[in-house]
């Protein structure tokens, strides 16, 4: 494999990092301390995406008639590390951009498409997504929202929790079951759901990770028109594997955790503690594992740039990132001591970020699962 970078993606690279310079406000590292789904954070989000819109770099990575530039995905991976590295200037609409929109575009009607994509692409909408349960948590196919039709209409009853971005999302992607008498990955299917429907109600979970970033949300007799079914009825379950296959190397955490990284060495210098061959090694361990991190993703957007179907390459390298983060925190503790977990520093920023990591999009036992009878073809227990 050709790891070297072309020169129209380094000098794209630079470009992005000159428009971050631009346009980040002098106290970014305090607004994006709060969290991507803090409402400061929220409300710019909105404006920084429209203009990463007009520069054409949002979705660049999409199909022209959808919005994009029908640029590589490699081009699009440029762009998610350097706003990971910088703390997600985008906000919740990293998760627009990398799979939701392309989830409507492989599965959406017409009228879907019409109505969503072009105002993702011009980053002009917030969506959350409305997966885990109570009861479920991570195991999706354990769901018990549902969905009755009633004509041309969805009644739908139910509780979502863990839902990050709720309070300022026009839209939900709701997973729902739709056959009573299904079980697990059958008889579910997926719902685009105005936020702002009567039927729904959010209460905020008050939490160490940052400012407004998990909710509870309440589907009471919740009308939602057959419209907004996305893909055919019971079906669902086909739509959510296409579309996390996207997400779970969407957010490139490898690329903040080594710039934590090289400031923790920086400070581990300034305190004399690169004496300590543990601290040596565990600084080599997670350098280790920020690259480990990289080369697996870039595995998988190889794979997508050549058109091939997912594997299970994709949670091998979530996996991968989500230990980098776990490492970087626990060497933050090591270097700095209590003082890595004093509110606002850089090293409980990032601290709080990765306790996210393990269970966002699918808890890291969930993907080992995954790896264990998709890659390794390990049998099942029964």
């Amino acid at each position: 494999m050709e790891f070297d970078w072309s020169e129209s993606d380094v000098e794209h690279r630079r470009e992005v990092r000159a428009f971050l310079d631009a346009e980040l406000p002098g106290d970014w590292e305090e607004i994006s301390k709060h969290g991507p789904g803090s409402d400061t954070q929220s409300a710019f989000s909105k404006g920084f995406c429209a203009k990463l819109a007009e520069k054409g770099w949002l979705t660049q990575h999409w199909p022209r008639e959808y919005g994009g530039c029908g640029a590589e995905p490699w081009r699009h991976s440029i762009i998610g590390e350097e706003m990971w590295a910088a703390g997600e200037p985008r906000g919740a609409q990293y998760m627009n951009v990398n799979w939701i929109g392309p989830a409507i575009m492989e599965f959406g009607s017409e009228e879907q498409k019409a109505q969503h994509l072009p105002r993702i692409s011009a980053g002009q909408v917030l969506w959350c997504q409305g997966f885990s349960e109570p009861e479920a948590g991570s195991d999706l196919a354990a769901l018990r929202t549902a969905a009755r039709r009633e004509g041309d209409e969805y009644v739908v009853n139910g509780t979502k929790i863990w839902t990050s971005y709720v309070q300022n999302a026009e839209f939900v992607i709701l997973l729902v079951r739709t056959d009573p008498d299904s079980r697990r990955a059958r008889g579910i299917s997926v719902l685009l759901v105005p936020m702002d429907l009567p039927g729904i109600e959010v209460r905020e979970i008050p939490s160490v990770v940052g400012e407004r970033y998990f909710h509870e949300v309440f589907f009471s007799d919740l009308r939602v028109p057959v419209s907004a079914l996305l893909g055919p009825e019971n079906e669902g379950w086909a739509v959510v594997s296409y579309a996390l296959q996207f997400e779970r190397v969407g957010a490139a955490r490898y690329a903040r955790a080594a710039l934590t990284l090289d400031r923790l060495a920086e400070l581990a210098r300034e305190r004399g503690r690169l004496t300590d061959p543990i601290v040596i090694e565990k600084l080599g361990e997670a350098r280790a594992l920020c690259e480990a991190a990289r080369v697996l993703t870039y595995r998988v957007i190889d794979l997508r740039a050549k058109g091939s179907p997912p594997t299970a390459d994709t949670q091998i390298a979530r996996v991968a990132g989500t230990r980098v983060d776990t490492a970087v925190g626990g060497l933050a503790l090591e270097i700095l001591g209590p003082e890595a977990l004093e509110y606002g520093s850089f090293a409980d920023a990032n601290f709080r970020l990765a306790m996210t990591a393990g269970v966002a999009v699918g808890a890291t036992e969930v993907q080992l699962d995954l790896i264990a009878s998709r890659f390794l073809d390990l049998p099942r227990e029964k």
